[in-house]
């Protein structure tokens, strides 16, 4: 697909492009199931890299306190507490600008194969990688690793200095010709224009192989950071973008990732819609807040969603915490 073909999409109007969106969508997944992932920080905070959006910064700020990375007994029950809750992908990151070697690296290597035998997809995100490490990490059973683009490259400068876009794509063009796959998205919200939006999916749908993975961020602005007064995204932005990832890139999971906490229950349907089959589930991702886990699963009963299993087959939404005597659109305030 050429770049003036996806801008032409992106610019239809919403009800067209939905439409184009979900009739890909149906021929190349099941319409009505996502994946749930669960995301859990293993290292957080004092990264030197300096992300004009990240809390986790060590040169902004935030109220994040820097924390070492966790033992590995720890994660390991995280993750049978996600599998436990219906999560079929376990995600875990590290604030690193590359790997710490030596132990800390043993210590993620352990984690990878702890999750992989709990029989759950493992997914890190560590920062830059070498050849070395993708073969580490490959050989460890990693299922897939995430490095997001976050944005255009003609934007890139303004939100990220300290390593470039071709650092970036470097370590993704590593880590898909090792076989292991690759997850990659963005962030919109954070003063991009459209046609920095269309420009990064064009990226993604470019790379070989295309990205498994795709999460679609809205900014979640930190006090603190150099976005904190960054006004909110429109909502029917994220649903453009997950309908033109889902066109761009049409066996990918589309992953309704960090902002929803501020998304109405109509947008995130509309998301679904477009062609998002895949989300965060938890009360919190790295160090941002997420919808509460019931929360999630009441929208996705009410909307008639189903829940991937590990093979990939639909099935039953994993039950609520405790039962609700009304639909949530019919409670009051929490």
């Amino acid at each position: 697909m050429r770049r003036e073909d996806l801008a032409a999409l992106y610019h239809l109007p919403i009800t067209d492009l939905v439409q184009r969106a979900q009739t890909v969508h149906r021929q190349h997944h099941t319409p009505d199931a996502v994946q749930l992932c669960t995301l859990l920080s293993i290292k957080t905070g004092a990264c030197p890299e300096d992300c004009a959006y990240c809390p986790q910064s060590s040169q902004h700020a935030t109220d994040v306190e820097a924390e070492r990375l966790l033992d590995v007994e720890a994660v390991l029950a995280q993750a049978q507490r996600a599998k436990a809750g219906g999560a079929t992908r376990f995600c875990m990151g590290a604030a690193w600008r590359t790997p710490a070697r030596g132990p800390a690296f043993q210590r993620v290597l352990a984690m990878i194969r702890g999750v992989r035998a709990l029989d759950l997809e493992a997914c890190v995100t560590l920062g830059m990688l070498n050849d070395q490490e993708v073969e580490e990490l490959k050989a460890a059973g990693l299922s897939a690793y995430n490095h997001n683009l976050d944005t255009s490259e003609n934007f890139y400068n303004e939100i990220i200095t300290t390593r470039t876009y071709r650092d970036r794509l470097e370590t993704l063009r590593r880590v898909g010709a090792s076989g292991i796959s690759v997850c990659s998205g963005g962030i919109v919200g954070m003063g991009e224009s459209d046609d920095d939006r269309i420009d990064l999916i064009f990226t993604l749908a470019t790379l070989d192989p295309q990205p498994e993975s795709v999460p679609i961020n809205a900014l979640v602005a930190v006090e603190g950071t150099p976005l904190a007064n960054q006004p909110p995204v429109d909502p029917l932005v994220l649903v453009r973008m997950c309908a033109l990832a889902r066109l761009a890139l049409p066996k990918a999971r589309v992953r309704l990732s960090a902002g929803r906490e501020v998304l109405s229950r109509e947008a995130q349907v509309l998301c679904f819609m477009a062609g998002a089959n895949s989300l965060f589930f938890g009360d919190q991702l790295l160090t941002t807040p997420n919808p509460d886990r019931n929360k999630d699963l009441a929208l996705l009963r009410d909307a008639g969603m189903r829940a991937l299993d590990s093979d990939g087959h639909a099935q039953a939404l994993p039950p609520l915490a405790k039962e609700r005597a009304l639909p949530l659109w019919q409670q009051g305030p929490a």
